[in-house]
């Protein structure tokens, strides 16, 4: 039996084109595609230094249940997604110098180094060093 893999996977966003440009141009991740899906759009970014792995859609946050699930997980500060990075410490730095917002700078416990920051689309993403 074939291995099952995550090739794409999802992120409700309140904006998709400040998503795009927080994704890309802020946290480094490389547009894949950008196509029209009625009234939104079918936004997916990748890695830069691995392309053609895992797609991330932007997906617009437009079902009331997505809301509801979105406002939930932000209210009680529970990050919708993980990366993990090289070298936290640095990506810190590097992402306060762009004026990146955190909800919990580095710090380390049971599950590893970590800091949470806010996406400013709704979500507070984890990063981890790993």
């Amino acid at each position: 039996m074939p291995a099952m893999r995550i090739k794409l996977t999802s992120v409700t966003v309140d904006d998709q084109a400040k998503a795009l440009a927080f994704y890309t141009d802020v946290l480094g991740f490389a547009l894949k595609r950008d196509d029209p899906a009625g009234e939104f759009r079918a936004i997916t970014v990748e890695q830069r230094d691995n392309p053609g792995e895992i797609e991330l859609m932007l997906e617009p946050n437009a079902h009331p249940a997505s809301q509801a699930f979105q406002e939930a997980l932000r209210k009680d500060g529970i990050p919708v997604a993980i990366f993990f990075v090289d070298d936290l410490d640095q990506e810190y730095a590097r992402l306060k110098e762009l004026g990146v917002s955190f909800l919990h700078e580095p710090a380390r416990s049971d599950w590893g180094y970590q800091a949470v920051l806010d996406d400013t689309c709704g979500n507070y993403i984890g990063l981890f060093e790993g």
